[in-house]
Formats: structure tokens, C-alpha cells, sequence
């Protein structure tokens, strides 16, 4: 735990303010202080992991459980049009808490969020080209370890 991270104090239950809605050996579900719409909920891992890329497989697997049983019961108490499920790492992403964290938004249409990617690109064929086979490349060496 890190004593200066807010998600760790609601792992720890001293944020009196946090509406929690789940709870397990490894995972919180809560909502966050600031709601893009009403049911926007995070699910965080227990133990503190800055960003995606500090995650193990075993947490991952936990985050990933629990973000599917808070997506279930959205869907059932809210009855959304939609959903988006977001996670975001770096200050560049606008992750803003240092601690990781996925983000389960019930979507309706003509909510308040609006479109969250732009209609389309301008990128040329050579530079997805060159994107493609430098990720390829990098996912080899990946899968290799």
C-alpha cells in the first residue's frame, strides 16, 4: 500500500466518502467522486500496481473478473444502451491516480460523453505500415520469454 495513493485508502476502508460496490480478496469496485454518468464505476486491484505495465498476469486475471461482474450488474440495474470499458496508463493517457484502474461506463444514447474517438484519420498507408511491423516485431519478442 502507499500511504499517499487515494485508491489504497479506499483498499484500506479509510475514505468515508468512497461508494463502494464490491469487495473481494483482491479486487474494490467503487465510484468514483466524480461520475462521467450515473453507474460509472472503477475496479482497482487491492494491491497497489501503477499502470499496466507493472501488472501480473494473476491480478490482471482478478481486475478482469471483477470488471465482468460490475459490467453484469450495470446491465441489469441500469439497463444502459451501452458501455464503455476504459483503462488508461500515463499522464499522457490522462491517467490521473497513479494506481491502476479500470473504468466501467454505462452509456445511453446522447449522454452527456459523446463520441470518445474521432470519426477518422489521416495516416497514410506507410505509416500504419511501419506501426504494424514494428509492433509485430515487438510481440515476437514477447511471446518468446
Amino acid at each position: 500500500m502507499h500511504t499517499d495513493c487515494p485508491f489504497c485508502e479506499i483498499v484500506m476502508n479509510e475514505d468515508p466518502d468512497a461508494r463502494e460496490i464490491y469487495r473481494d480478496t483482491g479486487t474494490v469496485a467503487f465510484f468514483p467522486t466524480e461520475p462521467a454518468v450515473l453507474g460509472h464505476t472503477m475496479v482497482i486491484p487491492r494491491r497497489h500496481v501503477p499502470d499496466v505495465w507493472e501488472l501480473d498476469a494473476h491480478t490482471a486475471s482478478r481486475v478482469a473478473s471483477t470488471t465482468l461482474v460490475v459490467a453484469s450488474a450495470i446491465r441489469v440495474a441500469l439497463k444502459p444502451d451501452g458501455l464503455n470499458i476504459i483503462q488508461s496508463n500515463g499522464h499522457a493517457a490522462s491517467q490521473t491516480v497513479m494506481h491502476l484502474h479500470v473504468h466501467i461506463v454505462p452509456r445511453w444514447e446522447n449522454d452527456r460523453i459523446g463520441r470518445i474517438w474521432p470519426p477518422e484519420s489521416d495516416y497514410s498507408e506507410a505509416q500504419k505500415d511501419d506501426a504494424w511491423e514494428a509492433l509485430r516485431e515487438a510481440v515476437r519478442g514477447f511471446r518468446t520469454r
